[in-house]
C-alpha cells in the first residue's frame, strides 16, 4: 500500500485541531491563519460548547481562511454543518454518528474521518463505511484528555498493511515523539496544544511540519 490511499490524498501532515474553548472567538481565526503559515496541511474546528450560530460564524470564517491557503477543513461531529460552510469534511467521535450517513449528506469527495482509540476492530469498520481517513491515539500522555486509553505504534503499522485509508495518528505528539509515529506509518499527526498553546503558534506548527520533510528540529528550535 503506498502511504496515503488515494481516497485519503489530502490527508498528510501536520493536522491541527482548533478547539473553541481553547483558542476562543477572539483568537481563533488569528491562531488557525499563524499554524497555516507554519505548515498545517489540514485543520479541524472542534467547538463543543458554542450554539448553533456561533459555531456557524466560526466554522464560516475558518472556511474562508482555509480556502485561502488551499488547505481543507474539517469540522468536529456536525456534517450539516460542514456541508453549510462549504468545508471539505467532518470528523466523528465514537457518538457523532455512521461514516455513511455523513457522505451521504457531504458527497463522494468529501473527506470522512473516524476516531477509531485503540480498537482496531472499529477501524475496519470505519474504512468499511466509506471513511476517508481514521485516528488512532493516544499515543502518548495527552494534557487535553489524560485519560484516553493507550494506542501502540503496531496499530499505524496494521492499518497500513490492511486499510486503504489515510491513518492520523493523535495523543501528547511533540515534535520530538512524532517521527516514530510517522516512521510507523502515521499519514498525519494531530495537534492541538502543541501548536496551540505555544506563544508562536507559527513556529510550533514549522517543528511539526519539519518531520515530514525529513528533517528533525534544530537546537535553534528550542526542542530536544
Amino acid at each position: 500500500m503506498t502511504a496515503v490511499s488515494d481516497r485519503g490524498h489530502a490527508v498528510r501532515g501536520l493536522y491541527v485541531i482548533a478547539d473553541g474553548a481553547l483558542l476562543g472567538a477572539r483568537h481563533l481565526a488569528s491562531a488557525v491563519g499563524q499554524a497555516l503559515e507554519g505548515g498545517a496541511r489540514i485543520v479541524q474546528y472542534r467547538d463543543k460548547q458554542t450554539d448553533a450560530d456561533e459555531r456557524y460564524r466560526r466554522a464560516a470564517e475558518l472556511a474562508r481562511l482555509c480556502e485561502r491557503h488551499a488547505v481543507p477543513l474539517i469540522v468536529n461531529d456536525h456534517p450539516r454543518l460542514a456541508l453549510d460552510v462549504g468545508a471539505q469534511g467532518v470528523h466523528l467521535g465514537r457518538d457523532d454518528g455512521d461514516p455513511e450517513d455523513a457522505r451521504a449528506v457531504l458527497g463522494a469527495e468529501a473527506i470522512i474521518g473516524v476516531s477509531c482509540y485503540n480498537e482496531f476492530d472499529l477501524a475496519v469498520r470505519a474504512a468499511g463505511a466509506g471513511a476517508t481517513y481514521i485516528a488512532f491515539g493516544s499515543f502518548y500522555p495527552s494534557c487535553t484528555k489524560p485519560q484516553a486509553v493507550h494506542a501502540g505504534r503496531e496499530l499505524l503499522r496494521r492499518a497500513q498493511r490492511e486499510l486503504d485509508v489515510a491513518v492520523v495518528a493523535i495523543g501528547g505528539i511533540k515534535p520530538d515523539n512524532g517521527a516514530p509515529l510517522i516512521e510507523s506509518g502515521a499519514d498525519a499527526l494531530a495537534v492541538i496544544t502543541g501548536v496551540f498553546a505555544e506563544a508562536d503558534v507559527r513556529t510550533a506548527a514549522r517543528a511539526y511540519a519539519r518531520l515530514f520533510s525529513g528533517r528533525r528540529p534544530e537546537p535553534s528550535d528550542g526542542l530536544q
